[in-house]
């Protein structure tokens, strides 16, 4: 059996670099005033193919609604997870436990990224409000279901939409899992579910399109890149394996949790 770590405790100049600079990048691209123009006629146009349809479909409205209240972002989350550890897919079932563990590395330092960046979004002035609050045509979800606003958070405008946080935890999940996946169909599933799950917040105009293919895509690259091409994600998880050991032998006790492969990994 391949019992070799997943991630290497060294520095791996390249990748790092190209995660370094592609973030970097996107940005100057961004802030550019020609690539500003184009992002912005793309999101007008990208918004109001995918807004429109609320007002008559009733049915592209249900899929949409459904998708865009808080307590499905749960819903997503534990599919996500599923597939993280799933053994034998992308990772071997002697694996997943270091890589649930790499992968929560990875996303504390997203969260620490996220953190800085809106700081400096918002003292540098590149704040902006959604699309639902600048086009006076948007279709506004909570205009047909004003309850569900209120009590199940239907989240469909924002006056801080950039960068996309929703969309940079997808991002940074597909790429996590992109990095390990070797077959095609691993990677379409992968991209795929993350696409799907970054459409609510598009359709319903809570953010523009460019809030996640810049704002999430350029903090979930950076977030990568520092946590899995240096030692950080290797030894991180490598302690986070050795302090949560007793705890998994416990799990291990019960009778349908000691059956998921996290628990099973050695």
């Amino acid at each position: 059996m391949d019992n070799r770590p997943l991630f290497q405790a060294r520095w791996s100049w390249g990748p790092l670099a190209a995660c370094t600079l592609l973030p970097i990048a996107l940005l100057c691209f961004w802030l550019w005033p020609f690539g500003q123009i184009l992002c912005l006629t793309f999101d007008e146009w990208l918004f109001h193919s995918l807004n429109a349809p609320l007002a008559d479909n009733a049915i592209w409205r249900y899929i949409w609604t459904l998708g865009s209240l808080r307590p499905f972002d749960i819903v997503v989350g534990l599919i996500l997870l599923a597939l993280l550890i799933r053994g034998d897919w992308v990772f071997k079932a002697c694996q997943v436990r270091e890589a649930f563990f790499g992968f929560l590395v990875t996303l504390i330092l997203l969260v620490v990224i996220r953190a800085l960046f809106s700081k400096w979004v918002d003292a540098s002035g590149w704040q902006h409000d959604s699309p639902s609050m600048v086009f006076g045509d948007a279709i506004h979800l909570s205009d047909f279901y004003p309850d569900l606003e209120a009590s199940w958070e239907l989240k469909d405008r924002s006056s801080k939409s950039f960068p996309g946080d929703h969309a940079s935890v997808l991002l940074v999940w597909a790429l996590f899992m992109s990095l390990f996946s070797r077959r095609l169909l691993q990677h379409l599933l992968t991209w795929s579910l993350a696409v799907l799950f970054m459409l609510p917040r598009l359709v319903a105009g809570a953010h523009w399109g460019q809030d996640d293919y810049i704002g999430g895509l350029l903090m979930a690259v950076l977030a990568l890149g520092w946590s899995c091409h240096t030692p950080l994600a290797a030894k991180a998880s490598a302690a986070l394996l050795r302090w949560t050991a007793p705890l998994f032998v416990l799990l291990a006790r019960l009778p349908w949790v000691r059956r998921l492969s996290v628990v099973r990994a050695g």
